[in-house]
């Protein structure tokens, strides 16, 4: 005797995202593309797959395995255009833009998913106020009325609700407030190394941990707000620089709108030689983290030396929707979360 059929109701299959919130998504893709078409930024696409991974510790790569001339091999689904982008801008050197869906393992929350969209563009021979500028106008044509950004510099942020000074206080002290606030995390409390790299990342695991949740959740409420002059253990593959102080600082800023990052831009680092030793050290640290160690982005390293002035910035295409339409998670803005694909 054969088993019965079971027929799923509309509740197992149905998107998450309503009809009307799909039509809102689509007039906001298409307004940014208008947008950079009236800016003769050209729209470009890049590889979702690449022999090379982000190196950075924290940002986990989707790996997969693929059969190229009979022989399996290990590729990753990127976590940015970022690498690919790059060598499109060494050799075109014209301002360029990319919506693509990026992949970040074992992110999965209101706000998170493992596969989500990002807006990402480049323009050449732009500081990071002119970037800011425009990342200003974007938003005016999305909202529909004038958009004023605060700049808000991260030892100010930090200050005004921490009450210490993130770039000048000692790692006990840092520790102490995240303690005092019940926080912790493992692995922040020092592995008996002494150096220098070693004293910088704790340093930075503590700040991130009490920025994320002492900090972020008050920022871009009464207007969008970028945070500028971070870290310099922040940099990636930024610039870094001193500030008005005389302490170094990484050439980049974050937009944050009702409590929520939304955007993430650099003054592109064009220094292949720097950057492999940034990627080097990234890999020391996943080694500490029992993580897997990346294989680096040769191409991208040789790129970036022929890489123009530029600054570049990369959007979250599905969270900026969440803020302007008010909605409360990212299942709301998306057709199928992770755990329903």
């Amino acid at each position: 005797m054969s088993s019965p059929n079971h027929r799923l109701d509309a509740s197992s299959y149905a998107p998450t995202m309503t009809l009307a919130m799909a039509q809102k998504r689509a007039q906001m893709l298409a307004d940014i593309r208008q947008f950079f078409a009236m800016r003769q930024v050209l729209e470009v696409q890049t590889p979702l797959l690449s022999q090379a991974g982000n190196t950075d510790t924290f940002l986990q790569s989707v790996g997969a395995g693929v059969t190229y001339q009979d022989q399996l091999r290990t590729y990753y689904l990127h976590t940015s255009p970022e690498f690919a982008m790059k060598r499109l801008l060494a050799s075109w050197r014209v301002p360029i833009y990319q919506i693509c869906t990026v992949f970040r393992d074992n992110e999965i929350g209101s706000r998170h998913n493992i596969e989500f969209t990002m807006l990402e563009w480049y323009q050449p021979n732009y500081t990071l106020a002119d970037l800011a500028d425009e990342l200003g106008q974007m938003l005016e044509v999305l909202y529909g009325y004038p958009v004023v950004m605060n700049h808000y510099r991260y030892v100010d942020a930090f200050m005004d609700f921490v009450g210490i000074h993130p770039l000048t206080a000692s790692i006990s002290a840092l520790q102490a407030v995240a303690e005092d606030k019940g926080l912790s995390v493992s692995g922040l409390e020092g592995d008996g190394d002494s150096s220098q790299q070693s004293e910088d990342n704790i340093r930075q695991g503590w700040l991130d941990l009490l920025f994320s949740h002492a900090v972020e959740p008050n920022l871009g409420y009464e207007l969008p707000t970028l945070i500028i002059e971070y870290p310099p253990a922040t940099a990636a593959l930024a610039k870094t620089a001193l500030d008005k102080d005389g302490n170094q600082i990484a050439k980049r800023f974050e937009l944050y709108i009702n409590g929520i990052e939304i955007a993430n831009a650099y003054d592109e680092l064009a220094d292949g030689q720097a950057l492999r030793a940034r990627f080097e050290q990234d890999n020391q640290l996943r080694r500490h983290h029992n993580l897997p160690l990346m294989p680096i982005d040769e191409r991208l390293l040789a790129a970036c030396d022929e890489l123009p002035t530029c600054s570049g910035i990369a959007l979250g295409v599905d969270r900026l929707l969440m803020v302007l339409v008010g909605a409360a998670q990212l299942s709301d803005v998306i057709s199928f979360p992770s755990d329903q694909a």
